[in-house]
């Protein structure tokens, strides 16, 4: 079983919100928020009862939206295969009704999250480290399982999240061990956003710096293109050989390409946030060509595992974009949960959460290594440590091409996850 963070607030708390008979808006017969036996709106199965499930993205003018919007759309299509292949229990899953969007701001994401709340079972998705620490305290106690669209090694303690692929702290990880194979470095800087998805990727940087004995500095830089002077200053004034780059992708290029300007020649590792396709064609695209490489917890869009070919088929014809194949990877664990749940004929808030503690894997159908999706487990056994470092190629549909496949380096290999990486920056 997973150790909790904050266990002393959660302990004995079960909240159970939202009784009552509403049909159709989420609430059941039962008074199991969210679980209704009239049918999905536009359901596939007409015979079935409906479970709805939250998002909270980032939709319109934060700072990740170009990757929340097609996050939220994958997951969409995932459900949506999953009810054209029979349901879950005799129910299929409404994933459309209670999408809010986050503006990737920590009082919004609270703000409609209590909107929705007493109305559905669990939540698809919770965007970002900081929006969804806002609301994990309210999680736990009300025993709702949520879907992180993040990687903060936070959520390897929690037990109500369901978190996929390596957190930033071993992505990083793996990132210097990488670099010091390919370049030789000598001094690693870490460049972050403030909060648990720069602190852990910087904190992971330092880890691996330090078994290398290499030099590491770390910069904090708020979001804003008018707000990275002091991280492209600290950047030409240091000159480190790597610097691991955890912002969105507009600031990113923005580093990038001024640091560049100023005559900055080293190498940048991006944490997969920090990337967007776009990027190729910013001011930024020439310095982005020459010096930036992505690392990523599983593989881009066009992969031929049967899991990118799903997905691919199910989204249909669009603009490839890695949010896709990031909303596709992150719901089958949710996926597995209501399964086993609906085996134990228990398809409440506190049946699901049960049912979490009983996965050990997951069938990502080949878009994580198998043996992923271990919640069963603690949190050092059950992290997942594989990363993919990619390039940047004009021809690759997401603008990146994978060069080293997915790997675990000695620094991570050898770390003992026993508390969230970023306490110890």
């Amino acid at each position: 079983m997973k150790t909790r963070i904050g266990a002393a607030i959660a302990a004995g708390v079960l909240v159970l919100s939202g009784c009552g008979v509403f049909r159709g808006d989420g609430k059941s017969d039962s008074g199991t928020p969210g679980v209704t036996k009239d049918p999905c709106p536009n359901a596939v199965n007409k015979k079935h009862g409906c479970i709805y499930l939250g998002s909270i993205s980032d939709l319109t003018i934060g700072p990740f939206h170009a990757l929340a919007v097609p996050i939220t759309e994958a997951q969409k299509a995932f459900w949506k295969r999953v009810n054209t292949q029979g349901g879950i229990g005799g129910y299929d899953i409404d994933v459309t009704k209670y999408v809010r969007d986050n503006k990737y701001n920590p009082q919004v994401h609270n703000q409609v999250y209590q909107e929705i709340k007493g109305k559905v079972l669990a939540l698809a998705q919770t965007l970002g480290s900081p929006t969804t620490a806002a609301i994990i305290n309210d999680l736990k106690s009300s025993k709702i399982v949520a879907v992180p669209a993040s990687w903060t090694s936070l959520w390897n303690f929690e037990d109500v999240m369901l978190e996929s692929g390596a957190s930033y702290c071993i992505e990083s990880m793996n990132a210097i061990d990488y670099a010091v194979d390919t370049y030789k470095p000598k001094k690693i800087m870490a460049v972050h956003y403030a909060g648990d998805y720069g602190n852990d990727a910087a904190a992971g940087a330092k880890v691996a710096a330090a078994a290398h004995k290499l030099s590491f500095s770390a910069v904090e830089t708020p979001q804003g293109q008018d707000n990275q002077g002091r991280a492209v200053d600290a950047i030409v004034k240091e000159k480190p050989d790597i610097v691991v780059l955890t912002t969105g992708p507009t600031d990113a290029g923005t580093v990038v390409g001024q640091a560049a300007a100023r005559g900055y020649k080293g190498h940048y590792l991006g944490t997969s946030p920090s990337w967007n396709k776009g990027l190729l064609k910013s001011p930024a695209a020439p310095a982005i060509k020459a010096q930036y490489l992505q690392s990523a917890p599983w593989a881009p869009f066009q992969t031929d595992t049967p899991g990118h070919q799903a997905m691919r088929a199910a989204v249909g014809q669009v603009d490839p974009n890695d949010g896709y194949t990031a909303g596709w990877v992150w719901s089958y664990p949710l996926k597995a949960a209501l399964q086993k749940a609906a085996a134990n004929k228990d398809l409440t808030r506190a049946g699901l959460a049960k049912a979490v503690k009983q996965i050990s894997s997951v069938d990502y159908e080949g878009m994580l290594p198998p043996g992923s999706g271990n919640y069963a487990g603690d949190p050092n056994t059950g992290a997942v440590r594989t990363t993919l470092i990619a390039q940047p190629d004009d021809t690759a549909p997401t603008g990146v091409k994978v060069i080293k496949e997915a790997f675990t380096g000695p620094t991570a290999k050898g770390y003992t996850l026993d508390a969230p990486c970023y306490t110890k920056l």
